[in-house]
């Protein structure tokens, strides 16, 4: 114990006299297994355990590939979802509608998202209530009015009855109709992202449509499953030709698949940056120790001679060593997790389940751990592993100058240079991509002006507003409510036209056009006040008026790529277009009698951002919200003063209108762009790859610089024979920086090599590609510099030696 506790202080205090050598080490640890282990948590809560349901891979969406291939969602009515539980290889079918409720049990009313469900099937998702029981089929029994029983969300419980215990039996009012509480679900169950779970009233009323989920019967892939749909599909799609694609393919998809997935490539792209980041890291350390060991192998030697046994020199490196990755391990599990909720808080919203539980895995973050302290550990004890008893005379009677200097020892730190060179470049070059690709987002034109805007979201309950003029007059009360406030400019409605990704996709007739002519066009349902307050200019023709909106005028205008497209001559004004889609449907949706009919194209719009940022602009169709009201819509607001600070008002005001109206999640139109999942993942790219290539970079120089110095002290004889001899001082500043131009030279050839290979890979997620010449150039350059920059202060040692001072060491 008391030779241990020697070692220990001797540790500390070699350490304590090398601080740079020190952070440098610890810091290169930490950097790589808090990088490392944040990323790959999240990997593992996105991609690897997205869902707690037993079985998710069996669950399912069903979607229609068109002949373009694109996909859409198809949403069956109650009697063809009892088709569907007769298909052999489905095992059940749940139906399911979503509800914006308001609670009115409290002082307070809260918004609450409701997830109407079929109740037939308790075990869909294999999971028990936490308390009490899910719903059962005596909930919602055919052709009765559903119970009124709800079950309750974990969050919800601890939100609103703080986690109470005796929570069931007790009643929830929801819009004035009391609920029976009848279970709580576990912390994960979060299907459809709702607050509550409600009994579903199926009806067999064709015109109503249903989400749906279907799960596979065990050992049944989705490619069989979706071919066994298939001709079911088609004999709907004969009955209703204007619910479905002319052609198209039924492909079941699994909620895998469609929610978790899509983040993969992302997360994947960075767990390589961070996995290079970690090799940097450990590399940087081995160099650090190699060129610290060799220099101490004079040393060792000496105590060898005066009878130190070589276990004991082992044990003594290996505290050192120790020491250091416990060090590093301790400050990368501290960024590990800050690093973790800073990516957890910017990825992209939507992007993945609301299942996934993001924290920290801990297996990786052992496994890095581990990794640091065995890279620590060998190449700590690498110079006593090397040293046997025959050796010690010849390193007795050698300068610990020729020692450190071997030639091998200077292959080996030069590959690892090398090694760090060609990561960083990669690192780079792919950071300067995603922010390239960023940034031209950033500066995508839009074709409207999203600044002081904002969306209010309007939602209205069941069995309300449900005759067509009683809605229509409903909506636009409330607009010009908000209208009339002082810190208001303008206020429009814009039912789903909100862009820069809006609109519904549907297939149009135009008049005297065959009947196989039925271009896909975005439908949009606005009034006339959506144009100036969006600020997108009228290209030709007129704008509908208040009178013309009211009464559901049969009007419609197009913007510039539709009229392009589809009159090459420039007289789209005064054809006529048809939405063969649109029909009446109390009281979900209300439609102005003869909705389907033929509508007169009046004016062209200038064009605006429809599909993303990144994608064409597609044909669109806007024409008066009256024409087709659902039993929702938004208030698009541009207001004097930041939108969001007056909230608060506008709350108040749709209050007056009714004081039971509830009002969804506002956003501005700035973060309405901000928020698209395109977006955000670009910024979650670029940022993060900046952070990681700048620390990549940083290490890689301060790698380079050790060596540099290292190898500087091993040829002070050397440096001091040769001015000795009559070199100059620039002479030896030549040699210094010529020996490093090879390991950096021969780095970011590797690098270049690396990065043009990987760029038909990487451009698929960072959106530009890294093989751009000037990308390219800038980043060597900038490597260059770096490379420099650490070889400065070593060269310029080195061509200040005294040449009798070097002499007098040997």
């Amino acid at each position: 114990m008391q030779s241990l506790w020697t070692d220990l202080r001797f540790a500390m205090r070699e350490l304590r006299k090398r601080p740079g050598f020190t952070l440098t080490a610890m810091l290169s640890l930490a950097l790589g297994i808090g990088a490392t282990s944040a990323v790959f948590s999240v990997i593992y809560a996105v991609l690897i355990d997205p869902y707690p349901y037993p079985g998710a891979d069996r669950i399912m969406e069903m979607r229609l590939v068109d002949k373009t291939g694109k996909d859409r969602y198809a949403g069956p009515t109650g009697a063809q979802a009892d088709q569907l539980r007769q298909a052999k290889s489905v095992e059940d079918v749940v139906l399911m509608d979503w509800w914006n409720l308001t609670t009115t049990d409290g002082d307070l009313p809260e918004d609450v998202q409701t997830n109407y469900i079929s109740p037939n099937a308790p075990n869909h998702w294999g999971m028990r209530a936490l308390m009490g029981r899910w719903l059962i089929p005596s909930d919602a029994p055919p052709g009765q009015s559903p119970q009124p029983v709800v079950v309750l969300t974990y969050q919800f419980w601890q939100r609103y009855y703080l986690g109470d215990p005796n929570v069931i039996g007790r009643t929830l009012q929801l819009v004035h109709k009391p609920y029976q509480i009848v279970g709580v679900m576990p912390p994960r169950f979060k299907w459809g992202g709702a607050d509550m779970y409600l009994p579903l009233k199926v009806t067999q009323d064709p015109n109503i449509r249903y989400g749906a989920s279907i799960k596979i019967r065990p050992g049944v892939n989705p490619e069989r499953a979706s071919a066994e749909l298939q001709p079911i599909i088609e004999e709907w799609a004969k009955a209703a030709p204007t619910q479905y694609p002319e052609q198209f393919k039924v492909k079941l998809r699994s909620i895998v698949e469609v929610y978790a997935r899509p983040l993969g490539p992302t997360l994947y792209l960075l767990l390589g940056a961070v996995a290079s980041l970690l090799l940097i890291g450990c590399a940087n350390v081995s160099i650090l120790l190699l060129a610290r060991g060799t220099e101490r192998q004079h040393e060792l030697a000496v105590r060898a001679a005066i009878g130190a046994s070589r276990g004991r020199m082992i044990r003594q490196l290996l505290t050192e060593s120790l020491g250091i990755a416990t060090a590093g391990a301790t400050l990368g599990v501290l960024l590990a997790w800050k690093g973790l909720a800073l990516i957890a808080a910017n990825l992209p919203e939507y992007s993945f389940p609301a299942e996934s539980v993001i924290k920290m895995n801990v297996p990786v973050l052992l496994f890095s751990v581990g990794l640091a302290f065995i890279t620590a550990v060998v190449f700590g004890l690498w110079p006593a592993l090397q040293l046997s008893r025959p050796e010690v005379a010849r390193l007795m009677h050698s300068s610990s100058r020729r020692v450190a200097g071997s030639v091998r020892a200077r292959r080996s730190h030069g590959a690892m240079v090398a090694a760090q060179v060609a990561l960083t470049l990669l690192m780079l070059t792919a950071a300067g991509a995603a922010g390239k690709g960023f940034l031209k987002l950033v500066k995508a034109d839009l074709g409207y002006d999203p600044h002081y805007a904002m969306s209010v979201p309007i939602p209205i309950h069941e069995n309300t507003h449900v005759e067509w003029k009683d809605r229509a007059e409903y909506f636009e009360q409330i607009r010009a409510k908000i209208a009339a406030m002082p810190q208001v400019v303008t206020a429009g409605i814009s039912t789903n036209a909100t862009p820069p990704d809006n609109g519904w996709r549907q297939n149009i007739e135009i008049m005297g056009r065959t009947d196989s002519e039925k271009p896909e066009v975005r439908v949009n349902f606005v009034d006339a006040e959506y144009f100036p307050l969006l600020k997108i200019p009228l290209a030709q023709g007129r704008l509908w008026d208040h009178a013309e909106v009211m009464r559901g005028a049969l009007l419609a205008v197009i913007n510039q790529t539709m009229a392009k497209q589809m009159w090459p001559n420039g007289d789209a004004i005064g054809h006529q277009i048809k939405i063969p889609v649109l029909k009446d449907q109390p009281p979900y949706q209300r439609d102005v009698a003869g909705s389907d009919g033929w509508m007169q194209i009046i004016g062209i719009a200038a064009d605006v951002r429809d599909d993303g940022l990144r994608n064409p602009i597609k044909p669109q169709v806007y024409v008066p919200y009256t024409i087709n009201m659902w039993m929702f819509t938004q208030i698009l607001v541009r207001t004097r003063v930041p939108p969001l600070s007056i909230l608060r008002d506008v709350r108040a005001q749709v209050a007056q209108v009714d004081p039971e109206q509830q009002v969804m999640r506002v956003r501005d139109l700035d973060g309405w762009i901000q928020r698209l999942e395109e977006y955000a993942q670009q910024r979650l790219v670029a940022t993060l790859f900046g952070i990681f290539s700048v620390l990549a970079l940083a290490l890689a120089a301060v790698g380079l610089y050790s060596v540099v110095s290292y190898g500087v002290a091993t040829r002070t004889n050397e440096f001091g024979i040769r001015m000795a001899l009559g070199a100059r001082a620039a002479d030896v500043f030549r040699i210094v920086l010529s020996s490093t131009a090879v390991q950096v030279g021969s780095g970011l050839a590797s690098g270049i090599v690396l990065s043009v290979a990987f760029d038909k890979l990487a451009t698929k997620w960072v959106t530009e590609s890294s093989r751009d010449p000037l990308l390219l150039a800038g980043v060597t350059a900038l490597l260059i510099v770096a490379a420099t920059a650490a070889c400065l202060v070593p060269a310029r040692r080195a061509a200040s030696v005294d040449p009798m001072e070097a002499l007098r060491a040997e």
